[in-house]
């Protein structure tokens, strides 16, 4: 008897898998394992578009104006002391040039340019001897001697450029060498300047030879 029964039950189970039906119980029994499995990470959302971080600069703030100075008629000194000046290139230190000309308009007063600017000068002697360009604005001053010239700023009392020879003074420099040397020779002591001045009395004579009597 048990024997027929379990035919019979191989017989039901063989009907199942061939009507389908054990396939779906298959499937539902998978479906609970498929949904314990995490789900698929989500995808990251889109970075934002970066920010145009460039700085527009805009056009710099133009320079003003430079004030026009009411230049006041020469007098005779100033004329004078104008032709004093020595004109055209100076060669300065670190080579750096200066270029003295006159002003276009206004006689006595002269025009000394250096890096890309220009100064308008008033020319006046001083009691030294020593020619002074004055600055109509009061910002710089060339000083002219003998040997040199230099320019100055008078707002940190600092010179801006030193060591400043014209041909003329170059040619001066020269004749103050060659006199220095001939004064030496004759036995007359040069000075530091490019003049000479006689050595003293008493240094002459002992130098000089004895007289025979």
């Amino acid at each position: 008897m048990s024997t027929l029964k379990q035919s019979l039950l191989h017989l039901s189970l063989v009907g199942l898998c061939s009507s389908g039906l054990l396939s779906l119980s298959t499937a539902a029994l998978a479906a609970p394992e498929a949904a314990a499995k995490p789900a698929a990470k989500a995808a990251a959302p889109a970075k934002p578009a970066p920010k145009n971080t460039k700085v527009v600069k805009g056009k710099p703030a133009a320079k003003p104006a430079p004030v026009d100075v009411v230049l006041a008629e020469a007098n005779e000194e100033q004329l004078y002391a104008a032709s004093r000046a020595y004109m055209g290139q100076y060669d300065c230190e670190f080579k750096q040039t200066i270029h003295i000309t006159k002003h276009p308009k206004t006689e006595g007063y002269l025009d000394v340019a250096w890096q890309k600017q220009v100064f308008t000068m008033k020319p006046v002697l001083s009691s030294t001897g020593a020619l002074r360009l004055e600055d109509v604005t009061g910002r710089t001053l060339m000083i002219q001697i003998a040997n040199k010239s230099m320019l100055m700023d008078t707002h940190v009392g600092q010179r801006l450029v030193d060591e400043c020879i014209n041909p003329e003074q170059r040619t001066l420099i020269d004749l103050a060498r060659a006199a220095a040397a001939e004064a030496a020779a004759s036995g007359i002591e040069a000075t530091g300047g490019l003049g000479i001045a006689p050595a003293p009395a008493a240094a002459v004579a002992a130098t000089a030879a004895p007289v025979k009597k």
